[in-house]
């Protein structure tokens, strides 16, 4: 009986987790936006045509863009296995960056900061999820701006996002 209470509030608990996440994105993401420069194309709530064409982005309302999240981004992340202190901007960096690209910035910033090193892969796997334990927020907040100056130093029309990918990297504090 308790390990079944156990496992219900465990489960609540990461949805609750998910939700409030989700709806910070969302926010931070904002409405229909189709700006020629972006790379995602058209993007609405942060879901963008690139990742996925079939939908009609204009119209995605927020209840369609928050099965996707959890769907495509969230569960594969398997960012509520890492410590509290980080999953909100792993997950942002996982919608904003691609999970690849993500666990790859959350792997350096890891290797950044131990003697133990991992591999960096792009693969979310128990031994970066132990290695995360410890990791410094604002740590894993360099290494996704400094992702950002990386794309910038390849295409400096990225530029123009620069300020508020930063801004965005500051939230997750």
């Amino acid at each position: 009986m308790v390990k079944c209470i156990k496992s219900l509030l465990l489960f609540v608990f990461v949805k609750m987790q998910f939700i409030e996440i989700v709806n910070k994105i969302i926010k931070l993401e904002g409405g229909f936006v189709n700006d020629r420069d972006d790379l995602g194309g058209e993007t609405k709530f942060g879901i963008s045509k690139r990742s996925f064409p079939e939908y009609d982005i204009p119209n995605l309302t927020i209840d369609t863009a928050i099965e996707l999240y959890k769907e495509y981004y969230w569960k594969p992340s398997k960012a509520s296995k890492l410590p509290k202190d980080i999953i909100g901007q792993y997950f942002d960096m996982v919608v904003n960056l691609g999970q690849g690209n993500a666990v790859k910035t959350l792997q350096k910033a890891i290797n950044g900061s131990t003697k133990n090193k991992i591999a960096v892969d792009g693969r979310i796997g128990n031994q970066t999820i132990d290695a995360a334990q410890g990791l410094d927020p604002m740590r894993l907040a360099a290494y996704r701006i400094k992702y950002y100056t990386d794309i910038i130093s390849k295409n400096p029309i990225q530029e123009k996002f620069y300020f508020g990918w930063f801004m965005r990297a500051l939230k997750w504090k």
